[in-house]
């Protein structure tokens, strides 16, 4: 029996001061890579949100997306994850529904809470509403994709009989992302699949997914393994890249509050002690097919192209590894 997973590429797009670049130059290799990518066999491209970053991490997914869509014929192409909360639903409802039609239907929408006071601050969002904001949010885009008047009253969104035009041909997934236990229950129940960051929360999705209907929907994992054929020249080469990627993500609270998770000190202890799993081609294969048989749910698996502040050439030795040693076995091994 045969089992389709797309394996894709995660992009932030983040320029750190230290390592800063011309932004269009980061940005026209990047599309150049991602055109690149399809080539070798890729399936699937991801974008990721943030404002008000000193490193230009993307505020703005859905035209990177556009831009992608331009770029290439058979990718998918989604957001993990768009900070819901941030956005006025009618709007995104209609630009999701631009996106799709523009791609041919190969857009999905990934959201999440969101969690940094400054941008719910600058955006006027009280950061204590964010769950019913997301929540409502994705009620308002489902009716909205229908072609349905919205019709919708609830606690943060009034919306009479408006109907969004064009809608889209193919409508798009709507995938929920999480750490905790309640965010991963609610994408069980509102969502039409997963977004799981390094693996974390597959285990608790597979087990509240307790019907057929929620059976149905898919993880998709964004995984953080960094796979070379020489791990350690490779780690030396990423190190301080990593370790500026998930100190950031401490320092803003993504893994609880920001004074009670400790920074890593250096590269190895991130390397070492963080989500990150730097491999030969031939381990992370044998890990993934792990995963791959532990979750069937699993549907999609993308790795970040660059990290923070890393040549977008340096990242392609990572991309050509995986599609010439690491995908052809796992397809190999799904059939």
């Amino acid at each position: 029996m045969t089992r389709r997973v797309n394996f894709g590429l995660w992009y932030d797009l983040r320029n750190p001061p230290r390592w800063r670049v011309p932004f269009e130059r980061l940005y026209q290799q990047t599309l150049e890579q991602i055109g690149w990518a399809e080539s070798l066999g890729f399936d699937s491209v991801w974008l990721t949100e943030h404002h008000f970053c000193d490193d230009g991490y993307t505020p703005s997914p859905l035209v990177v997306a556009g831009a992608i869509g331009a770029r290439t014929r058979r990718l998918r192409i989604g957001t993990n994850l768009l900070l819901m909360p941030l956005h006025d639903p009618i709007r995104l409802a209609e630009d999701g529904a631009t996106l799709s039609l523009l791609t041919g239907g190969r857009f999905d929408l990934g959201v999440g809470l969101g969690y940094r006071e400054v941008e719910f601050g600058a955006f006027k969002r009280p950061v204590r509403q964010r769950t019913s904001l997301l929540e409502e949010g994705v009620e308002i885009l489902r009716r909205a994709w229908r072609g349905e008047p919205i019709a919708f009253h609830g606690k943060r969104f009034d919306i009479g009989d408006l109907r969004i035009t064009p809608v889209p041909e193919h409508v798009p997934k709507i995938l929920v992302g999480g750490l905790a236990t309640p965010a991963i229950e609610r994408a069980a129940r509102i969502g039409d699949g997963f977004l799981s960051t390094g693996g974390i929360g597959c285990d608790t999705f597979a087990a509240v997914s307790n019907n057929d209907a929620a059976k149905a929907r898919g993880i998709c994992v964004g995984d953080w393994a960094i796979v070379a054929d020489d791990p350690e020249r490779e780690a030396a080469a990423v190190g301080e890249h990593v370790l500026y990627q998930v100190n950031e993500y401490i320092g803003w609270g993504a893994f609880g509050p920001p004074d009670s998770v400790p920074r890593f000190a250096d590269p190895a202890a991130a390397l070492r002690d963080g989500l990150y799993e730097l491999a030969t081609p031939d381990a992370a294969v044998e890990r993934l097919r792990a995963l791959l048989g532990r979750f069937p749910q699993i549907v999609d698996v993308h790795f970040w192209a660059r990290f923070p502040g890393e040549p977008v050439e340096s990242g392609a030795r990572r991309i050509e590894c995986l599609a010439t040693r690491v995908l052809p076995k796992l397809r190999a091994a799904l059939g």
